[in-house]
């Protein structure tokens, strides 16, 4: 097996403390770990979460660990007037716990002027904390910027910077464009304009989209995961929001309590299983 980063999300612990995600997150045999800051995917936050109180507290408690951060999500719609400012101290904390790549998504189609101007801003930003802006394409079923990987490609493409490029998620495709022949045909197409990529499965059901261990849902992971074999060094994060399904309208809607730490554990430890499995060929 090669030296490829694999984190896992935080979004699987939504509602347990940061020492304990980190901790169960090593035993399982994890090196990396991926802060999630993703309204409605997890506990409410505010910008207090980003001082460099907390980043010191974030340091320590992955050092403890044995863990480091290599990426890091923070999505928000980039098409606010305010948007620039707030990614960009998101941007600064993330640096500060070592990451290398930030999360977020694009914008709505409404707010693409904003959104491109915005990026303007955020790409210089980009450069002086070295750090790659991975646009990550949403699940919810509205028009953005980046309904498809197509959209995606044309979009790093044209703006040609070294510090925008994707994070594409083929399970987020699944309810945002379930019209699609193939979500991991979709995701595939994204892997060359890719600096990181979300490996997380679901399933379809009658009442919406639940997530699944890798390799267990609808999605196709072992098809991404066999074409990732050619993007050796693209970073991956097993990323499972349990906690949470999506309705048939594809809005995630979230449980009063959180998910136990064992039928965690469990979801993960299989998904790093067949993820290593299939990056190995064993698949």
């Amino acid at each position: 097996m090669n030296d490829r980063i694999i984190s896992v999300s935080g979004a699987p612990y939504d509602g347990y403390s940061r020492d304990t995600a980190l901790e169960s997150a090593a035993r399982l045999g994890f090196r990396h770990f991926e802060p999630a800051f993703i309204v409605g995917y997890t506990e409410a936050f505010d910008e207090t979460a980003f001082t460099s109180k907390e980043a010191i507290a974030w340091r320590t408690s992955l050092r403890n660990a044995g863990l480091n951060c290599h990426a890091f999500s923070s999505h928000i719609d980039l098409g606010f007037e305010d948007s620039a400012t707030v990614l960009s101290g998101r941007m600064e904390f993330a640096a500060e716990l070592g990451a290398k790549v930030i999360a977020t998504n694009a914008a709505a189609r409404i707010r693409e002027a904003t959104f491109l101007r915005n990026l303007e801003v955020l790409l210089r930003r980009a450069e002086r904390f070295d750090m790659i802006i991975a646009l990550e394409n949403p699940g919810d079923g509205s028009d953005n910027v980046i309904n498809t990987a197509s959209q995606g490609v044309e979009l790093v493409d044209r703006i040609g910077s070294p510090y925008l490029r994707l994070n594409y998620d083929a399970a987020n495709t699944a309810s945002h464009r379930p019209e699609l022949p193939s979500f991991a045909d979709d995701a595939i197409l994204a892997l060359p304009a890719s600096a990181h990529a979300h490996i997380k499965d679901v399933r379809r059901t009658d009442d919406g989209w639940h997530f699944a261990p890798v390799g267990d849902g609808d999605v196709g992971c072992a098809r991404i995961l066999n074409a990732l074999r050619t993007h050796s060094e693209l970073p991956i994060s097993i990323e499972l929001p349990l906690r949470l399904h999506r309705g048939t309208d594809a809005q995630p809607i979230r449980r009063t309590e959180p998910v136990p730490l064992a039928t965690i554990e469990n979801a993960l430890s299989r998904s790093l299983d067949f993820v290593r499995r299939t990056l190995d060929g064993h698949n």
